[in-house]
C-alpha cells in the first residue's frame, strides 16, 4: 500500500482584505503525480507557497506533515532541505549565466569557500542527460528554448536531491509538443527514481494524461480529491468542482458578421532579431483581417509570432524591419507605440507581468495608462474622472476586486488579464492583436475573456488572435494562418481547419527547412 508522503491539514491564510486559504486539507501519496486545479484566485499558489516556506511558519495556522515529521518552514532553505522543491511559473533562470551556473546556483559545489567548476559542470551533464536536454553546460541560457529551460529547471531540482516536486503552471508558455516532454518526463521521474510531484495547472487535457490523483480547490477551500487510478475522471466533471456548476461549452457561440472591408493588411513584412541582427525571425509575411473578423495565428515556439505582432506594434521589436502596414485603406509609418496607440492599435501581450501591467499600480492607473489624455483636463489628470471610468471598464469586464485602487500584484491570474484586456479596450482601438490572451487562466475565466473578444469583434472590430493552444485557435477564429520559421505557410478557413492537418503542415514545412 502506498504510504502518506505529505499531509496539509486545516490551512488557512489570510492576506490584507482576503482570506485566500480557508481550512484546505490535502494529502499526497509517495510516488505520485498529484495535481492540484481551480480557478485563478482558489488558493493553488498560496498553498504550495505555505509548503514551500515562501510564506512562513506563523503567518498562517493549520499543519504541515512531511514524511512523518510536522514542519515549521521559515523559508525556502528549510523546504529544500527536506527535499522539497518548487519551480514557479516565472523561471528563475539568470539569462547571462551558463546552464551549470544555473543549476547550482545558491547549490554551489564547493571545497573550503572555493567553488569546484569541474565538479559544477559534471554534474551538470549528469542531470541534463536525465532530463533529456542536449546542450552544452557552457551555453547561456538565454541562448536556448523557453522549453529546455524548463527542463533545465527539473534538472535544477533534481541536483537539490528533490522527494517532492512542485510545479505552478510549467507548461503555461510551452506548445503541446514541448508540453508533453515535461509531462513524460515527470512520469519517468515517478516511474523510474519514485519522486513524488505536484502539479498545477489550468491545461485539463495534461492533468488527465499525467495525473493519478486530483484535488479540487474553490474559493480558498478542498472541494474535493478525485483518484484516476481508480476512475476515468472527464474534464467536465473536473470543472464543475472548480466553478461550482456545469459547463456544457468551452467557447462562448457569436453572430458571425464579417464585413467585406479589409479593416488591417499588413504586406511583405520582414524583421530581424533584436540582438542578432543578421537573423531573420519574420520572412516577408503577409496578412489581413476584415472588420467584424478573428483571425487567428498558429505556430510553434519560435515561429515569430510573437515578434511580428511586437514589431507591426510601433515596432516594439526588432530592427530592420521592413514590409507595409494598411489601416481602412490607409498606408501607415507606424516608428514607435504612441504612434500605433494613436492610430488605432492595441497590443494584448503575452508576459502581462513583465510587459503588460505595473504590478505595484492599482486597477485604475493600469486601465487609463495607454490614454491618459482621455482622463486629463487642461494637462492634468481628473482623479474623480479616472475613477470613474475605471470602476466602469471594471464592472463591464467582471474584475474581482473590491475596488479600482487595489494594487494589481494582489489580483488573481485571471483578473490580471481582465485589466490588461481593459487597459487596451479603453483606448478605444481599432484592430487588437492578442498575444496567448488566455496565459496562465482557468477555464471560467477563460471562457468570459472569449465573451469579451465576441463583443469586440461583434462591435465591428478586427483581432489578431495568437495562440499556442489548437483548441483556443479552432474555437474561436474565423480563418487561421500557420506560422512556422518566421512564415506564414498556409491560410485556412476554420471550417476547414483540423489539429492533425494544422500540425502536418508544420512538420512538412520543417522537413523541408532540413532537407534544404
Amino acid at each position: 500500500m502506498a504510504k502518506v508522503l505529505l499531509e496539509m491539514r486545516s490551512i488557512t491564510k489570510e492576506f490584507p482584505g482576503v482570506k485566500a486559504l480557508d481550512n484546505v486539507n490535502i494529502t499526497v501519496m509517495e510516488g505520485e503525480i498529484h495535481a492540484l486545479v481551480g480557478e485563478n484566485g482558489a488558493g493553488k499558489t498560496t498553498l504550495m507557497n505555505v509548503l514551500s516556506g515562501i510564506h512562513p511558519y506563523g503567518t498562517y495556522s493549520g499543519e504541515i506533515v512531511f514524511d512523518g515529521r510536522i514542519c515549521q518552514h521559515q523559508g525556502i532553505k528549510d523546504s529544500e532541505r527536506l527535499g522539497i522543491v518548487i519551480i514557479h511559473q516565472e523561471l528563475a533562470l539568470i539569462p547571462y549565466l551558463s546552464i551549470g551556473e544555473n543549476m547550482f546556483l545558491g547549490n554551489e559545489q564547493h571545497r573550503r569557500g572555493i567553488i569546484n567548476w569541474d565538479e559544477t559542470y559534471r554534474k551538470a551533464e549528469e542531470y541534463l542527460r536525465i532530463v533529456g536536454v542536449d546542450e552544452s553546460v557552457r551555453t547561456l541560457v538565454k541562448d536556448i528554448s523557453i522549453s529546455k529551460q524548463q527542463l533545465i529547471e527539473v534538472a535544477k531540482a533534481l541536483a537539490k536531491n528533490v522527494r517532492l516536486l512542485i510545479l505552478d503552471e510549467p507548461t503555461s508558455s510551452l506548445n503541446e509538443r514541448d508540453s508533453k516532454k515535461i509531462l513524460d518526463l515527470l512520469k519517468t521521474l515517478r516511474d523510474e527514481q519514485g519522486i513524488t510531484s505536484i502539479i498545477i495547472s489550468h491545461k485539463l487535457n495534461e492533468i488527465a494524461y499525467c495525473a493519478d490523483r486530483i484535488t479540487i480547490l474553490r474559493d480558498g477551500s478542498t472541494v474535493e480529491t478525485l483518484d484516476q487510478t481508480m476512475d476515468s475522471v472527464s474534464e467536465a466533471r473536473i470543472i464543475k468542482g472548480m466553478v461550482g456548476r456545469e459547463m456544457s461549452k468551452r467557447y462562448p457561440e457569436r453572430t458571425i458578421d464579417i464585413r467585406d472591408q479589409v479593416a488591417f493588411e499588413v504586406k511583405n513584412f520582414t524583421v530581424y532579431h533584436e540582438l542578432y541582427h543578421d537573423r531573420k525571425v519574420v520572412d516577408n509575411v503577409s496578412f489581413m483581417i476584415r472588420r467584424g473578423e478573428i483571425v487567428g495565428i498558429y505556430g510553434l515556439i519560435g515561429s515569430g509570432r510573437t515578434e511580428l505582432a511586437m514589431a507591426i506594434f510601433g515596432r516594439a521589436y526588432g530592427v530592420k524591419i521592413s514590409g507595409t502596414v494598411i489601416k481602412d485603406g490607409q498606408m501607415l509609418e507606424l516608428k514607435s507605440v504612441p504612434e500605433a496607440i494613436n492610430n488605432g492599435l492595441a497590443y494584448v501581450t503575452e508576459d502581462r507581468k513583465d510587459s503588460g501591467l505595473l504590478l505595484k499600480n492599482s486597477l485604475m492607473h493600469n486601465i487609463t495608462l495607454p490614454r491618459l489624455d482621455y482622463v486629463a483636463n487642461k494637462g492634468r489628470i481628473d482623479r474623480d474622472r479616472e475613477k470613474q471610468i475605471a470602476e466602469k471598464y471594471r464592472e463591464a469586464l467582471g474584475i474581482k476586486a473590491p475596488n479600482v485602487e487595489q494594487l494589481v500584484e494582489n489580483l488573481s491570474g485571471g483578473n490580471q488579464q481582465k485589466v490588461l484586456l481593459a487597459k487596451w479596450i479603453y483606448a478605444q482601438p481599432d484592430v487588437l492583436l492578442l498575444d496567448e490572451p488566455t496565459r496562465g487562466v482557468d477555464v471560467g475565466a477563460k471562457y468570459e475573456i472569449y465573451q469579451i473578444v465576441n463583443q469586440l469583434v461583434e462591435q465591428g472590430k478586427a483581432i489578431l488572435l495568437i495562440s499556442s493552444e489548437l483548441t483556443e485557435i479552432l474555437g474561436m477564429v474565423d480563418r487561421i494562418y500557420v506560422m512556422d520559421e518566421g512564415q506564414i505557410i498556409a491560410e485556412m478557413p476554420r471550417s476547414e481547419a483540423t489539429q492533425e492537418g494544422i500540425m502536418n503542415c508544420i512538420m512538412q514545412h520543417s522537413k523541408g527547412e532540413i532537407s534544404a
